[in-house]
């Protein structure tokens, strides 16, 4: 447990914050290339800053902060120019740097341009990576964008999926180093949503957690494995400050503010083998709903069932009304190297797992316990007898809600049909 003053430095994240400081040592993905493609400007929060992310004529990316320095109109609605992003309030006319390039009727009046030399915006680094566009808001330098190796795997198909949820992130985040939730919220609780009684999914026996220069790792055995499993001799990864690492995907806990966060997921779908060589052009993206037609949450999907568990927290969980065991064992490191990240950052130093040696930062590859099948593949015929990764091939399990045009494009690469379920196999 821990007390309200020591919850509250690890959760709040508004600039000044401990944790605020802290998270604004990391990149963030905050929005995806393509979504760029469709419209060139997007509003966005990330840890309470309300910012614009825009696409100009040239195609670069630029990140400032949402309202114009005018009348405070909202430059999310503004119109992309060759230079930067231009009000559509008067037409003040912002650059990558924050700088007023024009201010129309101003100019006319005071053609020495001596009034908007001094209008600036705050402005920030964006960078496209993965299909993803990340932010970085924090002290300069600023250190290297995580070059993962997954994002270079071949003959995949990929899609990134979004969601906002109404709580902290770090409630989310726990759930990244929680192992035996998978045996609960997942497999014994999509039993009982199909009105089974049993039998319940193996019991976990045995955990072990380790960290790593990139997060920790954690790993486990269940009554019908023993110490040979990939879950054992491999694990999972909880990445870093916000992320996760499952073997085939990543997710992201972006903290929107203090009571809010963006679900960002990562999918690759590794296609048969008769599907070679394929390349996708555009990783597609969408946003995944987490209520019903009712107002109720979805619990269908892997990851709509977890979001279920964040929320019911409440949006700031009590934590000093908890009462840890001893599945519990990696929450605790995960809060104690948050407060030496705390106390790092306040004494000038890096926090854990930033990258700063661009020599270091070239696909970086992490713990994968099927790394072979992304990267080798299988003919379809031996990929729905694999045990595991088969389930993939015809269902996306993940996220309710995958809109038609993405299931479109997914089937005519992997040259299948995916099947209707509605609730997760697992």
């Amino acid at each position: 447990m821990l007390s309200p003053e020591k919850n509250a430095e690890l959760t709040r994240v508004g600039p000044g914050t401990p944790m605020g400081e802290v998270l604004r040592h990391y990149w963030h993905p905050v929005a995806a290339v393509d979504e760029l493609e469709r419209s060139p400007t997007k509003a966005v929060r990330l840890m309470g800053e309300d910012l614009v992310l825009f696409r100009d004529l040239q195609g670069r990316y630029g990140l400032l902060e949402r309202h114009c320095a005018h009348r405070r109109a909202d430059l999310s609605y503004g119109m992309v120019e060759s230079e930067g992003v231009r009000c559509s309030y008067h037409g003040w006319y912002f650059g990558h740097d924050g700088r007023c390039l024009a201010a129309p009727y101003e100019d006319v009046v005071s053609p020495d341009g001596r009034f908007r030399e001094r209008i600036r915006l705050r402005s920030y680094k964006v960078k496209a990576l993965g299909g993803l566009l990340w932010a970085y808001i924090g002290p300069e330098p600023a250190p290297e964008l995580p070059d993962w190796e997954p994002f270079y795997w071949k003959n995949g198909f990929v899609q990134i999926v979004f969601s906002e949820v109404p709580c902290n992130w770090l409630q989310a985040q726990e759930n990244s180093i929680d192992p035996v939730h998978f045996e609960w919220t997942h497999a014994n609780w999509t039993l009982r949503q199909r009105n089974k009684p049993g039998p319940y999914a193996p019991t976990h026996l045995k955990l072990a957690f380790e960290p790593f220069e990139y997060g920790f790792i954690y790993k486990r055995i269940t009554e019908d494995t023993d110490e040979n499993n990939p879950l054992w001799t491999i694990g999972r990864v909880c990445l870093w400050p916000n992320g996760f690492f499952l073997g085939d995907h990543f997710e992201w806990r972006v903290p929107i503010d203090d009571e809010n966060m963006l679900s960002v997921g990562w999918f690759f779908i590794r296609l048969p083998k008769e599907r070679e060589p394929f390349e996708q052009k555009t990783i597609p993206s969408w946003y995944s709903p987490i209520r019903d037609e009712h107002g109720r949450w979805i619990t269908t999907h892997i990851i709509n069932q977890d979001i279920v568990a964040w929320v019911g927290q409440g949006r700031i969980t009590d934590r000093s009304r908890e009462n840890l065991g001893a599945s519990d064992q990696g929450i605790a490191m995960l809060r104690r190297q948050l407060f030496e990240d705390i106390d790092a950052v306040r004494a000038g130093r890096d926090p854990k797992g930033v990258i700063r040696d661009p020599a270091a930062n070239h696909r970086i590859v992490l713990p994968s316990d099927h790394r072979w099948f992304f990267l080798d593949g299988l003919p379809l015929a031996e990929y729905e007898k694999e045990p595991k990764w088969h389930r993939l091939l015809y269902h996306f399990l993940f996220h309710a809600g995958q809109p038609d045009w993405v299931k479109r494009q997914y089937e005519e690469a992997a040259g299948i049909r995916l099947r209707d379920q509605n609730i997760i196999e697992l």
